[in-house]
């Protein structure tokens, strides 16, 4: 089998020919402990348990709940479940997704280790700020355009602010599959004057985004966890984050909103846009707090629960 790191048409087949050959690499190469991320490669894993007897760890960074609410598709997951059934341990990324776990799936709880992600330390501290060369505020939505996401949450938290004031512009930086029917209503809600949607952004580009912006939203229906708010805050960019989410458990000082709740987004934008005492407190706060989240940490915590799995 050859294994071209790429999605074929059919991702299915893809998953399962990649479970035969994590059977095959099992049998050729000496290990200790068997990881695997999410549903794409967990069957791999069981099939290499089954041939070296080695322990196995399902690392849960997302579920097919978040993905698809209740319009979950059956086949995903009943991999996700037999995976966590036929794990040793699993790792969630939040408190959140194990709580997720043991809810719709039923998996015990002393079977869950909780082990929070981080941010990558960067320069950003040291680059000043880009001076954006128009006068208007900026309020960013960056991520995927999908349910997962509520996307359409932000607009409408958009469209509320725009019946009061027009010295707002919104910016949806990203694409996805509800990229199309979010222009349509931006459209429909005639704000297209101040709303801009930017497609897929590079790295810089992301850089320069978050230099103009004044609020960073994420309004995730469903959020494992979510690195782009620490991103922002590195950035010094005051975020609101959902309730639902998995990075909200490491970000108490960051401002929180149930992400069906327009109405409570688009006043918390304004109190950040207007109120400069808050802001700072915010950045200052929650600055202080990412410090903690080093990935040396997240790092030691699973090499802890691979030395317990492998006495």
């Amino acid at each position: 089998l050859q294994i071209t790191g790429e999605y074929g048409p059919n991702l299915m087949s893809e998953v399962m020919r990649y479970a035969q050959v994590g059977a095959a690499i099992s049998q050729q190469y000496q290990h200790d402990i068997i990881h695997c991320h999410d549903w794409l490669t967990i069957l791999a894993g069981i099939y290499a348990k089954k041939i070296s007897k080695k322990p196995l760890i399902f690392h849960v960074h997302a579920l097919e709940y978040d993905r698809s609410g209740e319009n979950i598709n059956p086949r995903i997951f009943e991999i996700e479940k037999t995976g966590m059934i036929e794990a040793d341990c699993i790792i969630a990324v939040s408190n959140y997704t194990k709580n997720i776990i043991m809810k719709r799936y039923l998996i015990p709880e002393e079977k869950i280790q909780v082990v929070h992600n981080a941010v990558l330390e960067q320069t950003v501290k040291n680059r000043k700020r880009k001076k954006r060369p128009f006068r208007e505020h900026i309020v960013l939505f960056l991520g995927r355009i999908t349910f997962q996401k509520g996307p359409d949450y932000f607009i409408e938290a958009a469209a509320h602010i725009l019946k009061k004031r027009k010295d707002i512009l919104f910016v949806m930086a990203g694409k996805g599959d509800m990229t199309s029917s979010m222009i349509d209503r931006v459209a429909k809600l005639k704000i297209g004057r101040y709303f801009h949607f930017t497609g897929f952004l590079s790295a810089d580009e992301v850089d320069n985004i978050f230099d103009y912006s004044d609020v960073y939203v994420m309004p995730s229906v469903s959020e494992p966890f979510g690195i782009s708010p620490l991103e922002a805050m590195r950035h010094d960019v005051p975020v609101i984050i959902s309730k639902q989410s998995g990075v909200s458990e490491v970000l108490p000082s960051a401002m929180k909103v149930d992400f069906w709740d327009v109405h409570a987004m688009a006043n918390q934008i304004l109190s950040l846009i207007d109120n400069k005492t808050l802001r700072n407190e915010v950045v200052s706060k929650c600055s202080k707090e990412i410090e903690a989240l080093q990935w040396e940490r997240a790092a030691e915590n699973v090499l802890k629960i691979y030395k317990s799995l492998s006495l």
